[in-house]
C-alpha cells in the first residue's frame, strides 16, 4: 500500500511551487535536496547565525530502535540539506542499536562554547525511562556521548528543552535552560533547571501531577509560558493541548485545546514549537506505527492573536521568515457530491460534510470522477475525507485516464471526523478529470470535497 505512494511521492521535495512560490505541503513526503525521504522524526530546530538546523530521529529501517539522530540545515525551513548524522549508535551503551534514543533536541552553551543534545534514552521497551546528553562543538557533531540517567532519580520519557531569554536579549550571556519531561510512569509532567554546562539537571521548577503529558515544547510570548504537549496514547494521535503560565515555576492554567478535539491535531503530535514573530510554528510529527519511516510531518502556523495558541489549518502555507509571518495559499474546491459517481458509490449526508454531502461506499467498485481546472503543470490537490472506522485506509488517483496511485488516507477516528490529505499531480492546462478509488478491491475513505492549488 505504502510502497506505490513513496514511489511517487518519494521524488517530490518538501517544497513544491504555487504560482511561483517556495511552499510548506504538512502531510505530504518530505524529500531533502538531494531527492532523498527527510527522516528526522520527534524534531529538535536550532539557529547558528541565518541557518536553521534540524535534528532527529532517522526512523528509515521501521523501527523504534536507534539508528541515527540525523542533522539538515536550511536557510527558509523549506530546502532542508543532509550533513552527516549528529549521534550514531555505540555497542554495548545506552545508545547502542537495541536502545531508544527518541526528539533529540539541542541548545547552545556559551559558557563552554558547545552545543549540547538532550535526548530520551530508553531501552527497547521503555522500561529504563532515561535521558541522555551528548556534546559537540559544531551544530551537527558529530556529538560526543556523555552518559545517560534518570534526572533526579525518576522516570524520564518523552521530553524537550527550553532556553530562556532570562528577560534580556543577549545571545552571549548564558542563558537558565530546562529540561520538560514526562516522568513517574508518564503520570506527572516536570520541568526542571539545568545547572550552567548544560549536562545536568538541579532542581525542580514545577511538576504538573497527574497531567499524563508528554512530546513537550515551551514558547514564551509578552512574558507568557505556553506549554504545549499532547496526552499519553502510544503512537495514536490526540487532542494536543496549551498551558500558560507567567512563571516556569507556576502555577500552570488548565489546559485549552490548539484546535477542534474531533481532528485531534489533525492526526499529528507535537515535537518542537519554533517562534515566528509575535506567533510561532507547530512542528508534529503523523505517527505511522507500523511503517514508522514513512510517518509524514505536520507543520503548521501557531497563532497567538487571539491571546491563545491556535493552529491555522493550511494544505499549502508559505513562511517569510525576514517578516516573521506566514501566509496561506488559497485554492479552488471542488465538491466531490458534485462528481460523476460510478459503481456502488453512494450519497452520504451529514453536517459535518462540506455542503451536507459526501460520496461513501468507494472502492470495491465505487468511484467517482471530478473535474478540476488545471494550470499545465504539477499542482497539489487536497483530498478532504472521513474513515468510517479507526483504521487506515487508502485510494487510487487518476488523472484524465493515466495510471492511478495510491494515496494513504489516515485514521480519522471514525465516524464523520474530516482531516486532508495532499498528494501532487500534473493537470493539463485547461479541464481535467480526477477519478478517486477506481479499480481498488478495499474501501477507501467517504470523499468530502478536493481542494486543488
Amino acid at each position: 500500500m505504502f510502497s506505490s505512494l513513496f514511489l511517487l511521492l518519494g521524488a517530490l521535495a518538501a517544497i513544491s511551487s504555487v504560482r511561483g512560490q517556495s511552499v510548506i505541503v504538512p502531510g505530504a513526503h518530505w524529500t531533502d535536496t538531494s531527492g532523498n525521504a527527510i527522516q528526522a522524526h520527534g524534531a529538535g530546530i536550532f539557529k547558528v547565525g541565518n541557518t536553521f538546523y534540524w535534528v532527529g530521529e532517522d526512523k528509515s529501517h521501521n523501527s523504534a530502535l536507534f539508528k541515527a539522530v540525523s542533522c539538515y540545515s536550511s536557510t527558509d525551513l523549506v530546502k532542508w540539506s543532509r550533513n552527516n548524522d549528529a549521534l550514531t549508535p555505540i555497542a554495548n551503551t545506552m545508545i547502542s542499536t537495541n536502545n531508544i534514543v527518541e526528539r533529540p533536541k539541542v541548545i547552545f552553551n556559551s559558557k563552554n562554547q558547545e552545543y549540547v543534545m538532550w535526548f530520551h534514552s530508553d531501552s527497547s521497551n521503555y522500561g529504563a525511562a532515561m535521558v541522555g546528553v551528548a556534546t559537540a562543538k559544531s551544530p551537527c557533531g558529530p556529538y560526543t556521548y556523555k552518559s545517560s540517567w534518570k534526572p533526579l532519580g525518576a522516570d524520564s520519557r518523552d521530553e524537550g528543552l527550553f532556553q530562556d531569554d532570562d528577560g534580556t536579549s543577549d545571545k552571549v550571556s548564558l542563558r537558565t535552560a530546562y529540561l520538560l519531561y514526562a516522568s513517574d510512569n508518564n503520570q506527572n509532567f516536570k520541568i526542571t533547571r539545568l545547572d550552567d554546562n548544560y549536562y545536568n539537571v538541579t532542581t525542580t521548577a514545577s511538576q504538573l501531577n497527574g497531567a499524563t503529558l508528554e512530546a513537550p515544547g515551551i514558547v514564551k510570548r509578552n512574558g507568557v509560558y505556553w506549554l504545549l504537549a499532547s496526552h499519553t496514547s502510544g503512537w495514536a494521535p490526540n487532542p494536543n493541548k496549551a498551558f500558560h503560565a507567567t512563571s516556569l515555576s507556576g502555577s500552570w492554567s488548565s489546559e485549552a485545546d490548539i484546535a477542534t478535539e474531533s481532528v485531534r491535531t489533525w492526526y499529528s503530535q507535537n515535537a518542537y514549537d519554533l517562534p515566528l514573530g509575535s506567533n510561532a510554528i507547530y512542528m508534529g510529527d503523523r505517527w505511522r506505527s507500523d511503517l514508522l519511516g514513512s510517518s509524514t510531518y505536520i507543520w503548521y502556523p501557531l497563532d497567538f492573536s487571539s491571546g491563545s495558541p491556535q493552529l491555522i489549518h493550511a494544505d499549502v502555507w508559505s513562511v517569510n521568515l525576514a517578516a516573521g509571518t506566514w501566509s496561506v495559499a488559497s485554492g479552488t474546491t471542488y465538491e466531490a457530491e458534485k462528481g460523476t459517481r460510478s459503481g456502488s458509490s453512494t450519497l452520504l449526508s451529514d453536517s459535518s460534510f462540506s455542503g451536507g454531502q459526501a460520496v461513501g461506499y468507494l472502492g470495491n467498485g465505487g468511484s467517482v470522477s471530478i473535474t478540476v481546472q488545471g494550470r499545465g503543470a504539477a499542482q497539489w490537490v487536497a483530498l478532504y475525507f472521513a474513515n468510517g472506522d479507526s483504521s487506515w485506509r487508502n485510494t487510487t488517483v487518476s488523472v484524465n485516464g493515466g495510471s492511478p496511485v495510491w494515496v494513504d488516507q489516515p485514521s480519522t477516528g471514525g465516524g464523520h471526523v474530516i482531516i486532508s490529505v495532499p498528494v501532487q499531480l500534473n493537470l493539463n492546462s485547461g479541464s481535467n478529470t480526477i477519478t478517486f478509488s477506481a479499480g481498488q478491491s478495499n474501501y477507501a475513505a467517504d470523499l468530502d470535497k478536493i481542494i486543488v492549488y
